[in-house]
């Protein structure tokens, strides 16, 4: 029996086009002209396994042995006794862990040590210049920007970050600059005000 009428735009009708790649795949084969290539190994670091990594923190270098899994959050806090990042959900939901990488402001919880090697980190304990407070952290005490305090080191840290890219934000951009970090007791008005404070104070200055 025939194959059905073949379509006038595809003249090959679907039987022959299988018995013809049936045939060539046979023949190549034949031939040994598949090659088998073995797929690429993939470079897995042992979850175990200590690894020398040197961190740049607050202008200082730090050379530990880390285990591949521990987070930036855990070494900071567990290793090396920076406690200005605290640890809140530890899923990157609530921003009380902020600090900043290269000036961009990161969760601690959520960057690997491993990561962040080469680059510059600043943690809260960083804007200090010895017992004297930072800018941010001085209007945060003037503007009454906090009331448990648990979330107010990540909210300095996000307006820092906010600040050193937007010397002098709008109101929406203070908005986007802090919505990455949660206040359960709703200081936002107070925050808002101690950025203003410091964009103020700064360009009084220039």
């Amino acid at each position: 029996m025939q194959d059905k009428k073949t379509n006038s735009r595809f003249p090959v009708t679907r039987r022959g086009f299988i018995a013809a790649m049936g045939t060539g795949a046979a023949a190549v084969l034949a031939a040994g002209r598949l090659p088998v290539q073995a797929a690429p190994e993939e470079t897995v670091m042992d979850p175990s396994e200590m690894h020398k990594i040197t961190l740049r923190i607050n202008g200082r270098t730090r050379r530990l042995l880390v285990e591949p899994r521990w987070t930036l959050l855990f070494v900071l806090r567990e290793r090396l006794g920076l406690t200005g990042a605290k640890a809140g959900c530890e899923r990157g939901e609530c921003g009380a862990c902020t600090v900043l990488i290269n000036d961009v402001p990161r969760y601690a919880c959520m960057t690997l040590a491993v990561e962040a090697e080469g680059a510059d980190i600043v943690t809260l304990e960083g804007l200090m210049a010895g017992e004297e407070l930072g800018a941010v952290q001085n209007a945060f005490l003037e503007e009454d920007a906090f009331q448990c305090g648990y979330c107010t080191p990540g909210q300095i840290m996000a307006v820092e970050g906010l600040l050193r890219k937007t010397p002098d934000p709008s109101e929406d951009e203070i908005w986007r600059g802090v919505s990455g970090n949660l206040c359960r007791c709703g200081a936002y008005t107070h925050i808002f005000e101690a950025v203003k404070r410091v964009a103020g104070t700064r360009r009084g200055r220039s």
